[in-house]
């Protein structure tokens, strides 16, 4: 589903985001991407979510070469992928409901379609009942149950979740994870970024772990090892 083929990202001559990264990741995968600060995660999440492109080697995903995708071309390409930030980013004159409608309306659907698909997915992300509360009247891990609905409610094939829990406490952080589980043994693709070690090792999923923009390991069932 998913391919970097010998990818590097130079800024310039003091920053070398990624070098010569090789991967693929399968449909239905749980693949933990982990690495300290400034390894690369965010860049290659850019690169996938065509945001940038490499500057050497090629990005797939599915039919679609990303690396040679024109702007007009990237918004329906983007309704394929799902993304979870740390920070949320919802918009705070907007309820939970009109948070996650918003991302189908700007994408064109239909009212019917809106009013079918955003209660489901509030309700799969155990939200019902806040359908009508603002972001300021939630708590951290709500607020990122509705950016998680939100990113769900195109239904894409895939779901990539940049450090959702870096600014939650430990029991959200909990609740968190299990629900992006229960969304990948539902069948989405699941790319979780991450610098929360006990997460990564209590999954027993694969990892890659970066440094300095290599892949330094690429493990079916890893653990957080950074030396």
């Amino acid at each position: 589903m998913i391919a970097f083929q010998n990818v590097s990202k130079v800024y310039n001559s003091h920053s070398v985001a990624l070098e010569e990264v090789n991967f693929q990741v399968g449909p239905g995968e749980f693949v933990s991407v982990v690495g300290r600060s400034g390894a690369g995660k965010s860049t290659a999440i850019r690169l996938l979510i065509g945001e940038e492109k490499p500057s050497k080697g090629r990005v797939f995903f599915g039919q679609y070469e990303v690396n040679k995708l024109r702007d007009k071309e990237l918004p329906t390409f983007r309704r394929h992928i799902g993304v979870v930030f740390q920070d949320f980013r919802l918009l705070p004159t907007k309820n939970a409901y009109e948070n996650v409608a918003f991302a189908l309306e700007v994408s064109g659907r239909l009212q019917r379609e809106i009013d079918e698909l955003v209660p489901q997915v509030l309700d799969m992300v155990g939200l019902s009942d806040k359908a009508k509360n603002f972001p300021h009247e939630l708590s951290g891990g709500e607020k990122q149950r509705v950016a998680i609905a939100r990113a769900m409610v195109h239904r894409p094939e895939v779901i990539i979740a940049d450090e959702p829990t870096g600014n939650l406490d430990p029991l959200h952080t909990g609740e968190i994870i299990n629900l992006l589980v229960k969304i990948n043994e539902l069948g989405t693709t699941m790319i979780l970024a991450t610098h929360n070690k006990d997460i990564v090792n209590s999954l027993g999923k694969r990892v890659i772990t970066l440094d300095h923009g290599r892949i330094i390991r690429d493990e079916e069932k890893g653990k957080y090892i950074l030396i």
